[in-house]
């Protein structure tokens, strides 16, 4: 099973302190994919709008957390925050 795999299962574990673990991993697994991603959407163009919409959040939730982490490629912020 994979790394991720066994993260998926610990967080079902009946043990707490296993699950709460498994659970904080598995946030940072996806805050990380989630920044990887808005970075690949910016470099190809997209919009905060059109990111906000796939994420279900506001443009603007998402222009603040990635707009300082350089994920907003090098055209810049083109629409407009």
């Amino acid at each position: 099973m994979s790394e991720n795999g066994e993260l998926a299962a610990a967080a079902s574990s009946r043990d707490p302190a296993v699950g709460l673990r498994a659970v904080r991993a598995l946030r940072d697994l996806a805050d990380r994919l989630e920044g990887l991603q808005v970075g690949n959407a910016r470099s190809q163009g997209w919009s905060w709008q059109d990111i906000a919409v796939c994420l279900g959040v506001s443009r603007q939730a998402v222009h603040k957390k990635y707009a300082r982490r350089g994920a907003g490629g090098a055209g810049g912020d083109k629409d407009g925050g």
